[in-house]
This record gives C-alpha cells, sequence and structure tokens, in this order.
C-alpha cells in the first residue's frame, strides 16, 4: 500500500517504521524530524499526500491538524482515506472528517494509546471513529503498528474514547501516587504496599503495569529518573482535552477537573515539563498536605 506519513516525531517515527519493515511504500514529511530508515522524505505535506492510498497524520495538537489537512486534502486523490492518528479536540476531528467526506475521502480519528514504547514495539491500541469502509481500508496498518484496534463509532468517536480514557489514566496515577506517599508517612514498606495493593481493590494500571514507586513492580520511568514515557504536560494536554469536552457536552466531571489542575501545578509552577506523568508521586513526597 502507498501511505503518506505526516508528523514524523517521537511517535509518528516508530510507526511509520513498523509499516516500512511490513513492505509498504511510506513518504513522509516533518519540518523538524529526521526520517525513519526506508521512508522516502517529501518537501510539502501535500507532496507525501500525492496519490497515496491512505494519509496518516500524527500531530501535536488541533489547529495544527485543521492546517495540515486543509493542505493535503486537496491532493489527496478521490477515495483515498485520511486517518488522523493524534490526540485532539472532538470538534476538529469532527471538522476535518467533514472536510475530508465532502473531498470524496474516507476520514477516521484513530487516536492511539501505549505511548513510544507501542509505537516503537507496534503494540499500541487504536480507537477509531469514522466510516466503516474507512476503519476496513486501514485495519491492515492498524494491524501492523498495534496490537488492538477498536472502531468506536462515527466520526469523532475514537477522541472521544481516548479522552475518557485519559482522564482516568489521569485520576487514577494522582490517587495511585497520593497513596504511596500516605503509605510512606505511615511508615509501610512499598514492596508490602504494591503486594497488597496489586492483588486487591486497589489494583490499578497505574499501579500494576505503571507504577509510580521506584524499584516495585515492573520496570517503569519511575525506575529511569522519571524520564518520560507519558509527559506529564500530555498528560496536561489530555485531561485539559477532556474538560473542554465536558464543558461542550454539560457534563459533569470534579475529579477530572482538578486532575487537571493538579498536573497544570505540577508541570507549570513546580517543573514538572518533561518529566513523566507518575512523577507526581514525589510531588507529593516533597508538598506534604500542602
Amino acid at each position: 500500500m502507498k501511505i503518506g506519513f505526516i508528523g514524523l516525531g517521537n511517535m509518528g517515527g516508530p510507526m511509520a517504521a513498523n509499516l516500512v519493515k511490513a513492505g509498504h511504500a511510506v513518504t513522509g514529511f516533518d519540518l523538524t524530524a529526521p526520517m525513519p530508515d526506508g521512508v522516502t522524505r517529501a518537501a510539502t505535506a501535500a507532496e507525501a499526500a500525492t496519490d497515496a492510498e491512505v494519509v496518516i497524520t500524527m500531530l501535536p495538537n488541533g489547529a495544527i491538524l485543521r492546517s495540515v489537512a486543509a493542505e493535503v486534502i486537496p491532493a489527496m486523490t478521490a477515495g483515498a482515506v485520511l486517518c488522523d492518528c493524534s490526540t485532539v479536540d472532538v470538534d476538529s476531528a469532527r471538522a476535518v472528517a467533514d472536510q475530508a467526506q465532502a473531498a470524496g475521502l474516507g476520514a477516521l480519528d484513530a487516536p492511539v494509546s501505549g505511548g513510544v514504547g507501542g509505537a516503537t514495539n507496534g503494540t499500541l491500541t487504536f480507537m477509531a471513529g469514522g466510516a466503516d469502509a474507512a476503519f476496513a481500508t486501514v485495519k491492515p496498518l492498524f494491524d501492523i503498528m498495534g496490537q488492538k484496534a477498536v472502531h468506536c463509532g462515527a466520526s469523532g468517536a475514537g477522541q472521544a474514547a481516548k479522552i475518557c480514557n485519559n482522564m482516568i489514566l489521569g485520576v487514577t496515577m494522582i490517587a495511585t501516587c497520593e497513596a504511596f506517599a500516605l503509605a510512606d508517612k505511615l511508615g509501610l514498606d512499598r514492596q508490602k504496599m504494591f503486594d497488597v495493593v496489586s492483588t486487591s481493590s486497589g489494583y490499578s494500571w497505574t499501579m500494576n503495569a505503571y507504577c509510580p514507586a521506584p524499584g516495585v513492580g515492573p520496570a517503569s520511568p519511575a525506575d529511569n529518573g522519571y524520564k518520560p514515557g507519558f509527559a506529564a504536560e500530555l498528560m496536561l494536554k489530555d485531561l485539559n482535552l477532556s474538560q473542554q469536552a465536558a464543558v461542550s457536552a454539560d457534563a459533569d466531571t470534579p475529579m477530572g477537573q482538578l486532575a487537571a489542575e493538579l498536573y497544570r501545578r505540577f508541570v507549570e509552577d513546580e517543573a514538572g515539563r518533561g518529566m513523566d506523568f507518575s512523577a507526581m508521586l514525589p510531588r507529593f513526597e516533597r508538598r506534604g498536605r500542602a
């Protein structure tokens, strides 16, 4: 399959590389990131999209997605599919899908979960919104880049699923970090804490697979000086998207709102930028009840 890939940073680069390894012809464009081995460099995003059967985008935010879509959609061949794997606001995802469909293209919003490790190892989870035919076209590519792809519904449903998932993740990580900080002050050994909680009702992904306490549980960014991983500023971005969506949908999300504010303080006021989102644990240890 001929694929255009726009956005070849920490996530997009490994994803494109896995497509090349599987035998697909990939033409890429990025303003700053290097081309992965085997990816043909395009001079513009429109050039990367020309004659492609599928164009995949992995971009920082909805405004950039809208700008790139305005450039590539006119260059794409009718019947091709524009598949955006960025995490953006639902309104931007739906606006780009409408624009693509008006041009005779298929459209998917298909954000991912799994981080840089998942992108590198081809173990991402894709949550896709869009028409059945577009999903069927891109599904073989999802199977190369990831371990699971869920068709969540119409355009925007993929972003809705990602936003809800990551709101749970952000809230759960805060609770996990708070619990370890409290356990420390109560004199409870961290390994004993993990042994109990990881097999009890406090079980969660943040505890069992991504434990924020160094030396406890499977290896995680906590064992590497809290180098991401999933950066705290990206968690803040996703929590802000969840609150934007909550306002738009008139949904009451007090825990999501509080989590967004705590991550805002950590990133903007407490030098948390560039650290893994699990570095909230040392943050709570430093601050006590403040």
